[in-house]
């Protein structure tokens, strides 16, 4: 089969495109912005790279056309496959008809800690023997990649509640159909796309309407929105932690422990900081044990368990200044972050610097909640300007002079470049690239040197 990918450099796309390649078909695709380190990866398994929505491109031919969530009604080549009528499909429906058909499905869906938790559940199965296909929203660098096919039957999966396509408004995580489903936390985030918590409770009860009666939801007994969601009906056996009378977490921190309902406990070490770090290995560990890993194996394979690039990821040192890049963009997120980062630094001082980067925050709909998520660090950057559509130093006014509001990134570089100073640790936070920011940091504090 020859599929042809709109959007082919999204995080997502990019691995249907892997994986359609490991599986044996012909892969092409394009996208508006072709570039490292996607475009590299893509381009080493033999994939060819568009730039651009080219109408011409339907000479390709193509089996079928896959369009990701980022490509809408306008654009050019979609149109032409519209009026002239040929097949397309959307990247979750072609995932799922294509990979997850036949497969033991464990989906992990939640506002935070998504890549994160379905890397460690993919790397419990891998320390098992188990050899799980995954596909995840980040590059576990256990692995090295963020998609593979792995042996049947075990499928691991990140499941995004974003829509599915242009053409299909329902969550991705609509098409996994799992047999396995973590449901991590649920709060309200995608401004753009749902009205408030209520409509993404709906989408999360459309998932659980999927699994079968053998099926097990392990759930967070700690989120009131989850436990809304399974009132509305449960066919599967459902596993709550963070609960009373479920599993929880006795002590975090690289001597990880966890106890159960009736004694039992199991422990581990695990290095990545948090206490959602601790929750999200052990909704892992539930989930692994349905897949008959038992929970004592489990933990201890967390002992070689790298991480996740870009989540509290050491990018470098200079002059005393330590920099860390992570994927925090919503307030939720940005404060267990920091705080992660405290549990690790003591007393020393963090430097928070963040891009409100997502559609929800460029709406200005959770600016009222970054004061309170950010004030644990002890000095903040963040990038403002005409484009976030509201006023980033009104909106972070409460912090006092401990924020420096920049509106474009040389500002805001140089800015933190002459503020920080040795035994900081420069916390940076988006869900984009911020303009190098990291790298540029390190490399102006080592030319002082």
């Amino acid at each position: 089969m020859h599929i042809h990918i709109l959007g082919i450099c999204g995080t997502f796309m990019g691995g249907i495109a892997a994986l359609a390649r490991e599986a044996g078909h012909r892969v092409t695709g394009c996208d508006a912005n072709v570039y490292p380190p996607m475009s590299t990866q893509l381009e080493q398994l033999g994939i060819e790279l568009i730039e651009g929505y080219d109408p011409a491109q339907t000479a390709l031919a193509p089996d079928v056309f896959v369009v990701g969530n980022a490509v809408s009604r306008g654009n050019p080549l979609l149109e032409e496959i519209l009026d002239r009528g040929l097949p397309y499909v959307s990247g979750p429906q072609w995932l799922a008809e294509n990979v997850l058909a036949g497969r033991w499905v464990l989906a992990v869906a939640g506002t935070h800690g998504k890549t994160t938790t379905t890397s460690m559940l993919a790397w419990m199965l891998e320390a098992a023997g188990l050899k799980p296909g995954f596909l995840i929203g980040g590059v576990p660098q256990n692995f090295g990649v963020s998609a593979r096919l792995g042996d049947a039957p075990f499928f691991v999966i990140e499941a995004d509640e974003y829509d599915t396509a242009f053409c299909d408004k329902r969550s991705k995580f609509v098409h996994y159909r799992p047999r396995t489903a973590i449901l991590n936390n649920l709060e309200f985030d995608h401004a753009d796309i749902f009205p408030d918590l209520a409509a993404i409770e709906t989408q999360f009860h459309h998932l659980v309407r999927t699994m079968p009666r053998l099926g097990r939801i392990v759930a967070s007994g700690g989120e009131a929105s989850l436990k809304r969601v399974l009132a509305r009906g449960a066919w599967s056996e459902v596993e709550w932690f963070n609960d009373a009378a479920g599993w929880r977490v006795e002590s975090t921190g690289e001597a990880l422990a966890v106890v159960g309902p009736a004694g039992e406990r199991a422990t581990g070490r695990l290095a990545m900081p948090g206490m959602h770090n601790a929750n999200n290995a052990l909704a892992a560990m539930l989930a692994a044990r349905h897949a008959g890993v038992r929970p004592e194996q489990a933990l201890a394979s967390l002992g070689e368990f790298v991480g996740i690039r870009r989540r509290l990821e050491r990018v470098g040192e200079a002059c005393g200044v330590t920099v860390y890049d992570d994927f925090a963009h919503h307030p939720t997120a940005i404060d267990e972050t920091i705080r992660a980062l405290r549990s690790v630094v003591g007393g020393a001082r963090i430097v928070a610097v963040i891009e409100p980067r997502s559609n929800t925050m460029k709406l200005g709909v959770m600016k009222a909640r970054l004061p309170d998520a950010l004030a644990e660090a002890d000095v903040c950057y963040c990038l403002g300007g005409p484009a976030l559509g509201w006023d980033a130093a009104e909106a972070l006014a409460p912090l006092g002079e401990r924020v420096n509001v920049a509106s474009s990134v040389e500002e805001l570089l140089d800015a933190l470049a002459g503020g920080v100073k040795a035994g900081d640790h420069v916390l940076v936070m988006s869900n984009g690239g911020f303009g190098g920011v990291h790298r540029r940091l390190l490399d102006r504090l080592a030319s002082r040197v």
